[in-house]
């Protein structure tokens, strides 16, 4: 019976020596396991241990929203950044990416804005309704009857809609005997370099809103402001239209980006 305890302990403790050390190289995985997790939990600061007087929110309630940057005020916006990086942190990216121009950032696409890593479908969204509701806002006016007493001002009332688009339209802006302006009808949509006109249209939609004269304008997407031969030809069509209905054809506007091609100020009208 002793010699059976002595083979049984030694036995036990065969096994134990076997045992440890595939428990050591066993806690040597965990631990390199473990090591690999923590390389890739996040190492940024989040925005809430930041100082107070830096944090976004904070910074507009305190300094007003003017001191904040564009990234800033777009994290806001967007809310929170990703499993690595702060939204102050995504959103300065994503500025830099559209070569810090809001204007480039107004013409992303939902896709587009999907593109950029840490930006889903949500954050995109809410992007894409802010960059919309600035875009209303520049085209809003304190008078809802702006009145446009010159090619600029009728410029200033359409660019902030045709400048950005990447597609062709055409407009023509309703006045009155005064030149305030009552409605601004689209006539026309099409391609990147050109879109089809019904000259009916332009008059029959002046005659519905009882105007005296016309303003028509259209933009190139592609950012010339030459007139076509197309452009000089529909010009003419119009014109000669609306005569026939004592409408006056006051100026056709090429809206380019960063500026605009008058008919009118060229002494072709």
């Amino acid at each position: 019976m002793q010699f059976q305890n002595s083979i049984i302990q030694f036995r036990d403790s065969i096994i134990l020596f076997l045992h440890e050390p595939i428990c050591l190289v066993g806690s040597r995985i965990i631990c390199k396991l473990a090591s690999v997790k923590s390389d890739r939990t996040t190492t940024y600061l989040p925005i809430k241990d930041w100082q107070e007087d830096d944090r976004p929110r904070e910074k507009l309630i305190h300094k007003g929203a003017q001191a904040l940057s564009n990234a800033e005020l777009l994290a806001i916006l967007i809310g929170s950044g990703s499993p690595s990086e702060s939204a102050v942190s995504l959103t300065k990216r994503i500025i830099d990416e559209v070569d810090g121009s809001l204007r480039k950032l107004g013409r992303c696409d939902l896709e587009s804005l999907m593109q950029f890593r840490g930006i889903g479908q949500a954050k995109a969204v809410t992007i894409m309704a802010a960059c919309e509701l600035s875009r209303r806002w520049c085209e809003e006016t304190a008078n809802p009857r702006p009145r446009l007493l010159s090619s600029a001002d009728a410029y200033n009332l359409v660019r902030h809609h045709l400048g950005d688009l990447p597609h062709e339209e055409f407009h023509a802006l309703l006045l009155n005997n005064g030149l305030y302006c009552l409605k601004d009808v689209t006539i026309g949509k099409g391609g990147l370099s050109a879109t089809e006109v019904d000259v009916r249209l332009v008059v029959r939609s002046a005659l519905l809103q009882n105007a005296t004269a016309l303003i028509v304008c259209h933009n190139h997407p592609g950012g010339t402001l030459t007139p076509s031969r197309a452009d000089d030809q529909l010009t003419e069509k119009i014109v000669k239209a609306a005569q026939l209905m004592q409408i006056r054809i006051i100026d056709h506007l090429i809206i380019g980006e960063n500026g605009y091609y008058s008919y009118a100020e060229s002494g072709r009208l």
